[in-house]
């Protein structure tokens, strides 16, 4: 018999243990992560009384695909836009609770006399929230409708993208040992940097590609291409020097935002599941119950001071944000734990060899209790924030409400900070993308063109090429929002604008100059002078270039058609509200989404027929039918049953609209009683009309509104009814319809039928 590899014996006690606990925790009503890590506590060689794991080494690499494809995951879901719409509150209170647990954590360790670096990640630790059980617990107390559990779901996305950066900083300061200001401010600038980088030109290219390949793409190949991608920017992040989580956190965002997103998410979740389910099962593996009661005291301390420490600051976050006392301690207590993201830094830790070993249990240790505390920490918030409100000082409790009643929504009419921010944005995305071509191509074409050209010509050819490749984003830096509404609105304002306007655009101008210059004066060897003259040459020709003006235009629009794809076409589906539905707000205006009943009597007829906007003073913008949208339909389009239809008009215009198509829809008793299908049947005698015709011409079905079902002859054969068949006396035939048109065929002399 063949031996059976270690790998494969190992693999089936981890997925037999983590099966087991995972309908342990389904029965108990716990969150499944924490039956990973009771599963793999019980298959790891601390426990004596199970069968262990035999090669841990290969379980840890298993365990990192884990991480990648949770990372992956998470991305998926998250998308960049989100941080522009989850609001100031939910920046204000993440930034504050994200940076006071940092340095209660480093305060912990300290006071227990650990090394620096094991402070350090401990405060990263404790840091997040977890998001997976936060969900959880909010759907088992039923709270995912109530608001302050939105502001919380806002926090959690804002430390997810923060965690990203964290985990990026802590790998830098590991390898590179040295905490100096202008090391970290170094670290943060690259990451920035390639963090940009990578947004922009994935977001160009890989849509469109996907695009491109749709009708060669199955389920299959399309689980098989985004998982190469995610993997191949592993590999990029890593040479880069950044960890391969965060790789497969940005092509994953990067994902999010095409049209596919959530084909690739249903597709990858089984396969995240499998390994994210080893990845915490290692985790298990990882806790030794001798060091556990060995740092009881510390597990114990620090249990208390992620409680205590979120509560706190998540409350104090959320107030500075301008919220309620209520409302800030229902976010803060509902954030009283730590979880998956303590996990991944713990073993980043680990695998650079920067953590001693007790520290991985503990956060262990400290995440399964802080999770069983998590719904009562919950329940216990809105009783804590009376009891504090009651007794808190008149003075505080009047300085609070002043404060949270003074806050107001940032001013976005300031077109100084609207212009501005729009200029360094797009000088700060498009220089980044120069650099990289910049630097991409000093790396590889020009040393092929060295090769194969004479000194002089190969400088000559690539700085041409360099300049042209790069010519549309320079040209963009320098002319973009030159004449948008904020910079025109400002010119015309005010004389006194105008001089600091020209110098943005001076200045745009030389940051331009700058790239040209760099590149000339790194390939021939010229007089400052010279190489100077020739750039302001260059760099005015491309602002007076019409073809560039057109490639620039091309290049923008063609990215923002991909960031926004997957937007557009929720909003062709009906899934989301088009842009324009915020816009109407300001003049009391809503668009409602309406579904015409299917027993409506609206149902077939034409918007002329129905007359809707004389009636109510509502416009029909679109319709949406299945898959497809019918936009701003013609008088002559009907309606159909289950039509979904996009309606603008007032509150009070939407309600009786609403209203009467309802009220059109409803069914009277007496409809439901009249409608009552019956089965009869009467003889064919010598006096009946119906003897010696056929079922053609008696006219059953027209007259009477009746199916003949069955011919029943004197022999007692029923025979189905042949339409060319004559009647024959004493055929007894059977019919079906509505009781009232049965009666009047079977009992033709009564003219009325008393239905009762």
């Amino acid at each position: 018999m063949s031996q059976l590899p270690t790998l494969i014996a190992d693999l089936a006690l981890i997925l037999i243990c983590a099966g087991i606990m995972t309908l342990l925790f389904k029965k108990l009503k716990q969150p499944l992560v924490l039956g990973y890590v009771v599963a793999g506590f019980l298959a790891s060689p601390h426990m004596p009384y199970t069968p262990s794991v035999m090669d841990t080494a290969n379980i840890k690499t298993w365990a990192d695909i884990g991480v990648i494809f949770l990372l992956f995951a998470l991305g998926l879901e998250f998308s960049f836009k989100k941080i522009v719409k989850v609001g100031g509150s939910a920046i204000i209170a993440a930034c504050t609770i994200i940076f006071c647990m940092i340095l209660l954590g480093i305060g912990v360790g300290m006071s227990f006399g650990w090394h620096r670096m094991d402070c350090l990640f401990l405060g990263g630790m404790i840091a997040m929230s977890s998001t997976t059980i936060i969900y959880k617990a909010f759907d088992d107390l039923g709270l995912r409708k109530k608001q302050f559990t939105g502001l919380v779901l806002s926090i959690l996305i804002l430390e997810d993208i923060l965690a990203i950066v964290l985990m990026v900083m802590l790998s830098t300061m590991a390898v590179s040992h040295n905490f100096e200001g202008t090391e970290m401010l170094e670290s943060i600038g690259k990451l920035l940097f390639f963090l940009i980088l990578w947004f922009v030109v994935g977001i160009y290219l890989i849509p469109e590609f996907l695009k491109r390949c749709r009708k060669l793409m199955g389920e299959e190949t399309l689980l098989i291409v985004s998982l190469a991608l995610c993997f191949g920017m592993v590999v990029m992040a890593a040479h880069t020097g950044f960890s391969a989580a965060f790789g497969a956190f940005i092509m994953g965002s990067i994902l999010a935002e095409t049209i596919e997103a959530e084909s690739i998410d249903r597709l990858v979740k089984p396969v995240k599941d499998l390994f994210g389910a080893i990845f915490f099962v290692s985790v298990g593996m990882m806790v030794n119950p001798a060091m556990i009661v060995e740092y009881a005291v510390p597990i114990i301390v620090i249990t208390i001071a992620v409680i205590l420490g979120q509560a706190t600051f998540g409350t104090f976050g959320v107030i500075l944000s301008g919220k309620s006392l209520k409302t800030a301690m229902q976010c803060g207590f509902s954030l009283t734990q730590i979880g998956e993201f303590a996990f991944i830094i713990a073993s980043l830790g680990v695998s650079l060899h920067v953590t001693s070993e007790f520290l991985y249990p503990i956060v262990v240790a400290v995440s399964v209790i802080t999770t069983f505390l998590t719904p009562y920490m919950i329940r216990f918030a809105e009783p804590a924030s009376t009891f504090v409100d009651a007794h808190l000082p008149a003075s505080w409790r009047k300085m609070l409400l002043r404060y949270t009643g003074s806050q107001t929504a940032m001013n976005h009419d300031n077109l100084w900070k609207k212009l501005l921010l729009a200029i360094v944005r797009i000088t700060v995305v498009y220089s980044i993308v120069s650099i990289s071509v910049i630097a991409l191509s000093f790396r590889f074409v020009i040393p092929l063109f060295k090769e194969n050209l004479p000194p002089f010509w190969a400088s000559l050819l690539g700085t041409v090429f360099i300049i042209l490749f790069i010519s549309p984003f320079l040209r963009a830096i320098m002319v973009k929002k030159n004449h948008s509404v904020e910079f025109m609105t400002l010119w015309h304002d005010s004389r006194a604008n105008r001089a600091p306007l020209v110098a943005t655009i001076v200045i745009r101008m030389m940051i331009a100059a700058l790239f040209v210059i760099f590149v000339i004066s790194g390939l021939f060897k010229a007089s400052i002078g010279l190489v100077i003259g020739v750039a302001v040459l260059v760099v005015l020709l491309m602002v007076w270039s019409r073809r560039l003006k057109k490639q620039s235009i091309l290049i923008e629009r063609r990215f923002f058609q991909n960031l926004r794809s997957r937007d557009v076409r929720a909003e062709y589906l009906g899934e989301k509200k088009p842009e324009y539905a915020g816009r109407l707000l300001s003049h009391d205006l809503h668009l409602a989404d309406l579904e015409i009943p299917g027993e409506s009597p609206w149902a077939g007829k034409t918007l002329m027929e129905l007359n809707l906007g004389k009636r109510y003073g509502v416009h029909v913008a679109s319709i949406l039918r299945g898959r497809r949208r019918i936009n701003i339909p013609g008088g002559a389009e009907r309606l159909f049953p289950l039509d979904k239809i996009q309606v603008i008009g007032t509150d009070e215009q939407l309600n009786k609209f609403s209203e009467d198509m309802q009220n059109g829809a409803k069914i009277d008793w007496e409809v439901y009683e009249q409608s009552e299908m019956s089965l009869k049947q009467f003889i064919v005698d010598t006096d009946s009309i119906f003897l010696g015709k056929t079922i053609r011409e008696s006219g059953i079905r027209d007259k009477y509104r009746c199916m003949i079902v069955g011919v029943e002859r004197e022999d007692g054969t029923l025979v189905a009814p042949d339409v060319n068949a004559p009647f024959e006396e004493g055929d007894v035939v059977w019919v079906v319809g509505e009781k009232e048109d049965v009666y009047q065929l079977v009992n033709p002399k009564n003219e009325k039928l008393q239905v009762g």
